[in-house]
């Protein structure tokens, strides 16, 4: 039974995970962790959770629990994955990432302590997404500059980070798909009078509202006609489980930083 370490562990996603580790027959939750101050520390899980006692107490200080622990997985902010990367390297426990936002200086860093840790990290655990970025690469790699691509994404109203992490995967891999670099076709935030669009950019709106789990369109529109590759979510279960296969592929990986296509062979 692999131990697992859920961070975050009043966040949905935190709960969402605790849940599916609880109910698999491969893993065991061996601690959590929240912020220093929240009230939840000091509590035991189950209290917490509105729940019966579960003989597992929610930490601040993570290295506590690492040490017991093979894997770590992190639905949180990025300050708090950083920090969690450099000591996931510390203590030898594989380190599954779902957060988002993450700035180009924060992937930099995660990159560094891949020397040190096994990470496996990516904008999206599901596997329905992660087969819809592939056949976003290869429909992009076949359609020339006559079809712009367009991704809109659209997710509940807390969500703070836009596009979404799921969104930028999909760019990332239009782009590659047409051999140039999102950085430089990128084109997000519309607003006033923006003038035509730029042939061979690669669009992003954003949706807040509601409850949405996730909802990603990939766009493909020339003129007389459009291809529209699409994933909806429905239950962030498919998130947790996903998370919880790539801890369990993680035990006994070389360090180095890995994504969900490698997790599922694709």
């Amino acid at each position: 039974m692999t131990g697992i370490v859920i961070t975050g562990a009043s966040g949905r996603m935190g709960q969402m995970l605790i849940e599916t580790v609880e109910a698999s027959d491969h893993a065991h939750l061996v601690g959590v962790t929240e912020r220093e101050g929240h009230p939840w520390v000091g509590q035991d899980l189950g209290v917490a959770m509105g729940q019966s006692e579960m003989g597992v107490p929610v930490v601040s200080d993570a290295m506590t629990v690492l040490k017991d622990a093979d894997a770590v997985i992190d639905f949180t902010t990025p300050t708090a994955t950083i920090a969690m990367a450099q000591m996931a390297g510390q203590s030898g426990t594989v380190h599954v990432i779902g957060t988002t936002g993450l700035s180009d200086d924060e992937l930099t860093q995660i990159k560094a302590a891949s020397a040190n840790a096994t990470i496996v990290r990516a904008g999206n655990m599901s596997l329905g997404v992660n087969l819809l970025v592939q056949l976003t690469k290869q429909v992009a790699a076949a359609l020339d500059e006559d079809f712009d691509i367009e991704i809109v994404e659209a997710h509940h109203r807390y969500k703070v980070d836009a596009p979404s992490g799921t969104a930028l995967m999909l760019g990332e891999a239009a782009a590659e798909g047409r051999g140039v670099e999102l950085a430089d076709v990128k084109d997000s935030g519309r607003d006033g009078i923006t003038g035509a669009r730029n042939a061979g950019d690669i669009g992003f709106t954003a949706i807040r509202g509601g409850d949405v789990v996730g909802e990603h369109d990939v766009i493909f529109a020339a003129d007389g006609e459009r291809i529209v590759l699409r994933h909806l979510a429905t239950d962030r279960a498919i998130f947790a489980r996903g998370a919880l296969k790539a801890a369990l592929w993680g035990q006994g990986k070389a360090s180095g930083e890995y994504n969900m296509l490698d997790v599922l062979g694709l």
